[in-house]
């Protein structure tokens, strides 16, 4: 295995080796790899189209490159933890060994229910070991896995199986999230109800609940692995063969199925994940993502596991069964790397320092951060009281459609600039463009960033819509990848992202980022959590309002907002002034942490009645309450 980068002069230095020769760059990562037939290209591409193979005729299985070679050398050490919901139930360990025998067996049973090579398979399930292993059986027989977060509506669920075409579905019975059970097997037969692909369901008992079990299509886990051979010869995938599919939402219409393909994925969530948190061959890593997004694939799945790594899954929420959960974690199983969201930070720290004291985190060594930029009160907050100043903190930029990080500090090896993703990955070629596709190159000035040249383990399609992925990612700069984010460069050339360029409020002739404005807001010392939308304006055109999280009494309502308007007014002008603020107890968000921007404009837009389905939301009732205090 490659030795990771230790100085920010060897990241320098492997900076422009890329730049000089990115084929030759990326050719030497992929020789650390087990490959079946070496690639007899390295790189084809053409953005016009847009096309991009990476390795062309190589062969392989990445789950060798996961599991067999790691067999060969450390077959007893610790592959995944896995934490559960309930702190009274016992860790589970899974070693190399045990993992790889799990994953062929889970072969085995697939290839049982007909699934062959190329077929996609849907998976629905709760964070469990049992989840790792369906992904890795999937990729290992070269069936295409489709995770849905199992927080998604039957309605939801049921448009990704049709959209794939998925041949089977593999749920649970239920699953735990803190003090509730989610009924998952109910939620998944009225979305089989109206998918026509799925011939089989497999259902892993979790939760013991009671459920419908339908004869001819659906078979329990337990059985379906009973006196299955643990092993199972990887099936030889090519280069570019598709490893997954896996929706995002778009900023409109349908969510678009994004495909990642094997090697490129591969060689670039390693060189990332070993790079960016500095792994070393001892550390206890904890990515707090679900796997049903791109962190959880990405950076709990593919990345440490390519690594030989000890990567922990948990099961359940950071407030249950109070808000000292995470500590209470990272003190008991050592953790080293600890990777989370921003809104988990702020909704953590909202809750102060009482829930942190007890814990012992000394076995901290790298934070990360993900999702969404940081705003500079809940870095500092991160920094201070939970790394102790001792950890530097990785602010990672990437997307569903890149596949890995593309922007980051490499912990303790690269600058760090709270709120600033800082500099890009060796081999990634950022630039910022404006309205026109023309490069802005002063510092401090805002445009569209964007991707010069293509990288490894970036998309290669929309599934059964490559016209679509074209026009989203290709269409409007030409010969650039687009990634819909705002951005901009420091004087030291370290880029800052501002948000996505649709979630911009034009006031007056103005462009005013939203995340721009809830960073500043967010600053005030009362203030948790901010989420702020544009609504109609007879002169302006539009006007600002902001759903505000804070400690603050109905009294004192006036007077913050004053004082949240003298902050805007000095961090980013009077322009930015906030015509309205409604002070919520909480704001409306997806089980996976985002906010529903969406649902908040219709209801300063005065469209209650419009506000389309919430049934992914954590907390529905949050939004009736965010609608009466409106009236």
């Amino acid at each position: 295995m490659e030795k990771r980068i230790r100085t920010f002069k060897e990241y320098k230095d492997e900076y422009l080796k890329s730049k000089h020769n990115p084929e030759s760059f990326w050719e030497e990562k992929a020789h650390n790899f087990e490959w079946k037939k070496k690639w007899k290209n390295v790189l084809s591409w053409d953005f016009e189209k847009p096309e991009v193979k990476w390795f062309e005729e190589g062969k392989l299985n990445i789950t060798e490159n996961c599991l067999d070679r790691h067999v060969k050398s450390q077959a007893q050490k610790t592959a995944i933890t896995w934490i559960s919901n309930n702190p009274n139930e016992k860790n589970k360990y899974l070693s190399y060994e045990d993992l790889h025998n799990k994953v062929c067996q889970f072969c085995n049973v697939l290839k049982a229910n007909n699934i062959q090579k190329g077929d996609r398979v849907c998976i629905y399930m709760p964070m469990v070991p049992e989840l790792a292993i369906a992904i890795l059986s999937c990729a290992r027989i070269g069936a295409i896995h489709s995770v849905v977060f199992a927080g998604f509506s039957e309605k939801s669920l049921a448009d990704r199986i049709n959209d794939a075409k998925c041949k089977i579905l593999i749920t649970s019975d239920g699953s735990y999230r803190g003090n509730k059970v989610i009924p998952l097997k109910e939620i998944a037969d009225v979305a089989m109800s109206s998918t026509p692909s799925i011939k089989s369901c497999i259902v892993l008992k979790r939760t013991g609940i009671n459920i419908n079990m339908k004869t001819t299509r659906d078979k329990w886990w337990h059985d379906e692995i009973k006196n299955k051979s643990v092993k199972f010869k990887a099936e030889e995938m090519d280069s570019e063969d598709t490893l997954f599919i896996l929706y995002t939402s778009g900023s409109t219409g349908q969510p678009k199925g994004i495909q990642h393909s094997t090697a490129g994925y591969m060689i670039y969530t390693e060189y990332t994940f070993r790079n960016i948190f500095q792994y070393s061959s001892n550390d206890v890593y904890w990515c707090t993502a679900d796997i049903g997004w791109i962190t959880g694939h990405s950076y709990i799945i593919y990345g440490p596991l390519l690594c030989g790594a000890n990567t922990v899954m948990f099961e359940g929420i950071p407030s249950y069964p109070d808000y000292g959960r995470f500590w209470k974690i990272i003190e008991e199983n050592k953790i080293n790397i600890f990777y989370t969201a921003p809104t988990a930070i702020r909704s953590l720290a909202s809750h102060g320092e009482k829930f942190v004291k007890p814990y012992n985190l000394s076995s901290l060594k790298v934070l990360g951060t993900v999702g969404e930029p940081i705003n500079e009160e809940a870095w500092n907050w991160y920094n201070k009281t939970i790394g102790k100043e001792n950890c530097p903190i990785v602010d990672t930029w990437w997307q569903t459609e890149t596949g890995g990080i593309m922007i980051s500090n490499f912990a303790g090896v690269t600058p760090a600039k709270p709120t600033f993703a800082t500099l890009p990955v060796p081999g990634i070629f950022p630039c910022i463009l404006d309205e026109n596709g023309k490069e802005i190159k002063d510092h401090n000035k805002g445009g569209n960033l964007c991707i010069k040249f293509p990288w490894p383990s970036m998309a290669r399609s929309i599934h059964g819509n490559h016209k679509r992925f074209k026009e989203v990612y290709f269409k409007k700069f030409k010969k650039h990848y687009f990634s819909g984010d705002g951005c901009y460069r420091d004087e030291k050339g370290m880029y800052r992202i501002t948000g996505r360029k649709d979630d911009i409020i034009i006031v007056s002739g103005h462009n005013l980022g939203t995340a721009e404005i809830e960073n500043c807001i967010n600053q005030h010392s009362r203030v948790f959590e901010t989420a702020v939308v544009g609504i109609p304006h007879q002169i302006k055109g539009n006007s600002i309002f902001a759903f505000v999280v804070a400690n603050v009494s109905k009294k004192k309502e006036l007077e913050t907002t004053k004082e949240i308007n003298k902050l805007l007014r000095q961090d980013i002008g009077p322009i930015a002034k906030i015509d309205q603020i409604q002070f919520v107890k909480e704001l409306p968000k997806t089980r996976s942490g985002k906010i529903m921007r969406r649902i908040l404009k219709n209801i300063a837009s005065g469209n209650s009645d419009e506000l389309g389905d919430i049934s992914t939301l954590l907390n529905s009732q949050v939004v009736e309450d965010i609608k009466k205090r409106a009236l």
